[in-house]
């Protein structure tokens, strides 16, 4: 599936509802305005393989953005809003980002950034700052059709840079159909059980892989996207009852918060509607995930992945149960523990992934 097929056939769904003010964006709108930008994209000279780069607060923006450059084979970077002006203009400079939009919410950073990189074409989303190109207007002058040679593109996300600096991850770009089905799609309906439909919780900052990923995940099956544009344990658990949320992806420290709520609170709130709940990107400990199993019921499953997209293993809460601590067997790649020359180890060493 692809948002263009749900915007033919569920145009006045949503696919994004923001969680603090509400606003909604319909398929409809969503496959018209990320057409927009996809046409923008070509008039300003943008053409397949180019990268742009994404530097925003969680918002309706993000996914018009996303959209747009995976429609035009582009690659989009989206930056973490927790950099310096320094990590910031390193990334862009090394993603080769042709245009960076960014929002009034970095006004400091964004100024920064323009005096830096002199040349690039710097936007801005939402009553931009004078000194900045307004992307909405121009956007807004574009045909609301499809471009011409429509292309599959993908995101180029940066590692985090725990030894050295972050690098991008750069898959390559195939010939395959927008709506040909990916990797984490197969994954979410095979493995973790997301149907196609589902109302789904993002908590995160769309700048992370797994929220972004996910979420435009949920959009490829017709689901709808509750974004919390900052995440508060009490404000989740409302909306999982408000939405009826059916899947939702955490990780340990959103569990944490959620646990350390007093015990009313998460009492009086209906988690029923919970069919999925999934959590990586750190070690979660035994005490919370078994906390977290016997509130919410064994629909738990956790992965252990990475940026990369070159392994991942997942275990289900049945199975946790009975390994408390693992994170599952491979189902994507062949896993090696290896010594420090990279030779395999045998069962029950320890050694490197």
């Amino acid at each position: 599936m692809h948002l263009s097929t749900h915007a033919r056939i569920a145009p006045d769904r949503p696919a994004l509802i923001m969680a603090a003010s509400g606003e909604a964006i319909s398929y409809r709108e969503l496959e018209q305005r990320s057409n927009q930008g996809a046409q923008l994209f070509r008039q300003l000279g943008l053409a397949r393989g180019d990268v742009i780069a994404i530097l925003l607060e969680n918002s309706p923006r993000y996914f018009e953005l996303a959209w747009a450059a995976q429609r035009t084979g582009l690659y989009y970077t989206c930056i973490s809003s927790k950099l310096t002006a320094d990590e910031a203009e390193y990334i862009i400079r090394d993603c080769g980002a042709r245009l960076l939009v960014t929002s009034r919410e970095f006004g400091e950073l964004a100024v920064d950034l323009k005096r830096r990189l002199t040349g690039l074409p710097i936007y801005m989303v939402v009553e931009p700052l004078r000194a900045f190109l307004d992307f909405e207007a121009e956007r807004e002058a574009q045909p609301v059709e499809p471009v011409a040679d429509e292309s599959a593109g993908s995101d180029m996300l940066y590692t985090s840079g725990t030894t050295g600096r972050p690098k991008g991850v750069k898959p390559p770009l195939g010939d395959q159909p927008l709506d040909e089905e990916t990797r984490l799609e197969g994954v979410c309906r095979r493995m973790f059980a997301f149907e196609a439909g589902c109302n789904y919780l993002c908590p995160a900052p769309l700048y992370h892989s797994a929220p972004l990923r996910f979420s435009m995940t949920v959009q490829r099956l017709g689901g709808t996207v509750v974004l919390m544009e900052r995440y508060d344990a009490e404000a989740a658990l409302e909306l999982i009852e408000r939405y009826r949320i059916a899947c939702a992806q955490f990780v340990p420290t959103h569990f944490n918060r959620m646990l350390k709520l007093p015990e009313e609170a998460r009492k009086r709130s209906d988690m029923s509607s919970l069919r999925s709940v999934v959590h990586a990107s750190a070690p979660c400990p035994v005490p919370v995930k078994e906390a977290m199993i016997d509130w919410w019921g064994p629909i738990v499953h956790e992965y252990y992945s990475g940026t990369e997209g070159n392994g991942m293993c997942c275990i289900s809460s049945p199975k946790w149960l009975a390994h408390k601590g693992s994170v599952g067997k491979s189902i994507v790649g062949t896993l090696y523990i290896c010594d420090d020359s990279g030779e395999p180890l045998p069962v029950r060493a320890e050694g490197l992934v």
